[in-house]
């Protein structure tokens, strides 16, 4: 029997932005990036209504160094991780000593002991609980979060398992950067956290989400410069290519393709597409490239409107859109969740609602 997610929950920080006056401080901040007048136009071209930042405004117009993003970083991460866990236990109807699995995904912040250790306790889950702390996938993280959480709960314990997913993406803005992948960043990334519970419902009659059926990986060979990091010492520093839609259209979608076919599935076999909205371009390469339906397509652009991309989180917001917000899928339909990240990677997870 497989897994099921039982909840997924949400949680932001409390500076929310409007996308006309980033795009003001962005025209000041990068005065002085040749051809700026035109390459604002990109805040216009996100599809992106407001954002939640876990600092105002103002704060991003002075520099800071990577200590002082990094104690943020932790400080704001582990109210965010909190706040959601709590709310998912809630909604599963669990304590948080049922919790046996804790899986914590993150890759704007540094901490050891991992961040899932200090959340653990603030949570009263049992010091027995297994952690499992995955850093460095970016925007794939929520999806390849998600498969190793339902490898974990589907072991044959009964154990409950918690999938955390926070980013402060905001918060690894380097004020010196002038390039053009940091203006695209500033455009596109923001703040925020989901958790997730996952098991075996107490009673078949409980409203809970889909089963989780498996994952899948697969990286695009020699495609480490499309989106990444490079450590300076500002921090964190954002490293992003312009090819993502047409890697989406062409080999990286064969890839996608190929971990469908892993399954026994092909995409016209998919009912509900959950997809990590990295942008409006890479939404638009997924209708045209895979013939993702536009209802599945509605619900990421929501949460890029209302929220902008998150990283690894905001494909989990866009689950929870599902769940809990619209139609949901018809019983037994198939469905995939799926995020790409750096590597450059696919991680997909086949879902049967």
């Amino acid at each position: 029997m497989h897994p099921r997610i039982l909840s997924v929950a949400t949680a932001n920080p409390p500076h929310k932005v409007g996308q006309p006056e980033a795009r003001a401080l962005a025209q000041v901040l990068f005065e002085r990036l040749e051809g700026l007048k035109r390459l604002l136009s990109v805040f216009e071209n996100t599809g992106i209504e407001s954002r939640y930042l876990a600092a105002p405004l103002e704060w991003f117009a002075q520099p800071h160094g990577f200590s002082e993003k990094n104690q943020l970083w932790f400080e704001n991460a582990l109210v965010l991780s909190e706040k959601a866990s709590r709310e998912a236990l809630a909604l599963a109807g669990l304590e948080p000593r049922q919790i046996g699995a804790v899986v914590l995904v993150t890759t704007t912040g540094i901490a050891t002991p991992s961040l899932e250790a200090y959340l653990a306790q603030r949570l009263g889950l049992p010091l027995s609980v297994v952690r499992l702390p995955l850093w460095g996938l970016g925007c794939a993280g929520g999806a390849a979060g998600l498969a190793r959480a339902a490898e974990l709960a589907g072991q044959g314990s009964g154990q409950y398992v918690l999938l955390v997913a926070v980013e402060l993406c905001s918060l690894t803005f380097v004020r010196g950067d002038l390039s053009k992948s940091n203006l695209v960043a500033t455009s596109l990334f923001a703040d925020g956290a989901a958790a997730v519970v996952l098991g075996h419902p107490a009673s078949l009659d409980s409203p809970v989400g889909p089963a989780i059926l498996g994952g899948f990986s697969r990286l695009l060979p020699n495609s480490y410069d499309v989106m990444g990091w490079d450590v300076s010492p500002e921090g964190l520093q954002v490293r992003f290519a312009q090819s993502i839609p047409a890697l989406v259209q062409g080999e990286l979608g064969n890839l996608i393709r190929d971990g469908l076919a892993g399954h026994g599935l092909s995409a016209g076999d998919i009912q509900t597409w959950t997809l990590h909205p990295g942008g409006v371009k890479v939404l638009e390469a997924y209708r045209s490239g895979m013939a993702v339906d536009e209802k599945s397509l509605e619900a990421s652009f929501c949460v890029l409107k209302k929220f902008g991309n998150m990283s690894s989180p905001t494909v989990l917001f866009v689950l929870a859109r599902q769940m809990y917000q619209l139609e949901r899928p018809p019983a037994g339909s198939k469905g995939v969740l799926l995020a790409l990240g750096p590597g450059f990677a696919a991680e997909g997870v086949v879902l049967e609602w």
